[in-house]
Order: C-alpha cells, then sequence, then structure tokens
C-alpha cells in the first residue's frame, strides 16, 4: 500500500467513524511514535472502543462499503475493504485487558492523517502490551521504549492499579528496563518496584494450581492446561473467558508445535 493510498483510508475511517458519532483512540504506529519515540511504517490501523460501541461502529464502516466481521468476539473486530483493514479492539487477545472510560479519560489529544483524534494512553499501552509474550510476538521492547521516552510523564500509581494482582508482570518488565537501560534505572521510583511486588506477593498458592502463562501466550502453555493438570487463569473466577471463547482462539494457531529449533 502506497502513502498516498494509505492516507486516504486511514482518513476516510476516521472521519467516517468520527460523523457516525463513534468515540474511538487510536492506537498501533501512530501512539508509539508519541510515547516511545519509535516511528514505523503500518499496513493497517488500530482504532481502540468500547466494546458497546462496535455496533455503531459496525453500522456506520458497513455504510461506507466496509466488511465488518467481529472476528473474535472476547476481543477483536475487523473491518475490511479493498484488501485493507482496520482492527477495532476492545479487549486484550488474554481477556484481561479491557479498554474502559478511564481510557478515553486519558486520550492524548492529537492529528493523525490531518485529522483531531485522540491517542491511546502511554499507560494503558504499557499494560496492553506488557502481555503479549508470544513466539511470534514480543512487545516487551515496546513497553521498554514507552518507559524510556514517557517515564517522567508516567500515572505511575493508575498504571499499578491497572495490573493489580498482576503486578508481577509489570515488576517483570521494569526489571527488564533497568537492565536495558542501566544509565536510566533511577528513572523508575523505587517507591514503584516496591508497589508492584508487594501486589504481587501472596498471589500464588492460594489460586490453587493455576497457569497464569496463558495469560501471556495462547500457544506456549496449552500443554500446562490440558495435559499437565493445570487451571487455565483464562476462565473464571480468574479470568473473563469462557473454554468456548478458549477453543476458538485456540484453533487459530497455527501449529504450537512446529519449529523448536530456537
Amino acid at each position: 500500500m502506497d502513502d498516498v493510498s494509505a492516507v486516504a483510508y486511514y482518513r476516510e475511517v476516521i472521519e467516517t467513524l468520527q460523523l457516525g458519532g463513534v468515540h474511538f483512540l487510536v492506537g498501533g504506529t501512530y501512539s508509539l511514535e508519541k510515547h516511545a519515540g519509535i516511528q514505523r511504517s503500518t499496513k493497517d490501523l488500530d482504532l481502540f472502543l468500547r466494546r458497546e460501541s462496535i455496533e455503531r461502529a459496525s453500522r456506520s464502516l458497513s455504510a461506507r462499503g466496509f466488511d465488518v466481521d467481529l472476528a473474535h468476539p472476547h476481543w477483536l473486530a475487523k473491518a475490511v475493504r479493498d484488501g485493507r483493514q482496520v482492527d477495532l479492539i476492545f479487549a486484550g487477545g488474554n481477556g484481561l485487558v479491557q479498554v474502559d472510560e478511564e481510557w478515553f479519560t486519558h486520550g492524548v489529544p492529537d492529528v493523525v492523517v490531518d485529522l483531531p483524534v485522540q491517542l491511546c494512553p502511554a499507560e494503558e499501552m504499557i499494560w496492553s502490551k506488557s502481555f503479549v509474550m508470544e513466539r511470534e510476538r514480543f512487545d516487551g521492547a515496546d513497553v521498554l521504549h514507552i518507559i524510556r521516552e514517557s517515564a517522567e510523564r508516567l500515572d505511575w500509581q493508575r498504571l499499578l492499579r491497572r495490573f493489580d494482582i498482576h503486578a508481577g508482570v509489570l515488576l517483570a518488565h521494569l526489571y527488564l528496563f533497568r537492565f536495558a537501560y542501566p544509565s536510566e534505572a533511577r528513572r523508575i521510583p523505587r517507591w514503584v518496584l516496591d508497589a508492584a511486588r508487594q501486589q504481587s506477593e501472596g498471589t500464588g498458592p492460594a489460586l490453587g494450581r493455576l497457569c497464569r502463562g496463558t495469560l501471556l501466550s495462547r500457544s506456549q502453555y496449552l500443554k500446562d492446561v490440558t495435559d499437565w493438570g493445570y487451571l487455565d487463569a483464562r476462565l473464571p473466577p480468574t479470568g473473563s473467558m469462557t473454554r468456548e471463547q478458549i477453543a476458538e482462539w485456540t484453533a487459530e494457531i497455527v501449529d504450537p508445535e512446529a519449529d523448536d529449533s530456537l
């Protein structure tokens, strides 16, 4: 897709949703450039919206010739036309991260393809990206780059609240940051490390024989929950996904056992 056609396509999508009264945030490449100082080319547009806004967004885009499909009912819809795609994201693939009103309260005003929009907040980007640890995709570098660029502007209290009992995942990224950038380590307040450690303590044995690895990767911990007798943290009471949703999400894995050479 050349730059001219990409800009025209993105403008049409954004204008269509704005005219339709759909509230959304622009994520992906555009938010990453804002919060991490990194520019990337992109072949699609990532828009974040509340789950209850999906129907209105679908009506607005369908009227303009987009084929809108609720690709994964627990987190993602896709709008496609002429081989181009926009992702309508309302949750994380693990069912844990949900787009709620607070995303919009802290949205960052900006201009994308010459149109006024709001970008996803840095804190919510860290929250959502921290759980992406697949073999084929790991967003840890994005998390570290956002912290490197935005540490002094981050609302650490809100970030800790977002992670809640899963603060151990945040703590892991914070220690990776200190490893990757030893000269920048002091930019993470000591009280944040202490709070993340405290939040993550005492959330293990009391939960039973639980595997929370499935919150990080949909493929790499399948044996744990299918053969080794661990409980899947994506299921209630610890998660929000149904067995049917997990089965559908798992079925799209190409081959979790393939290529063990790396």
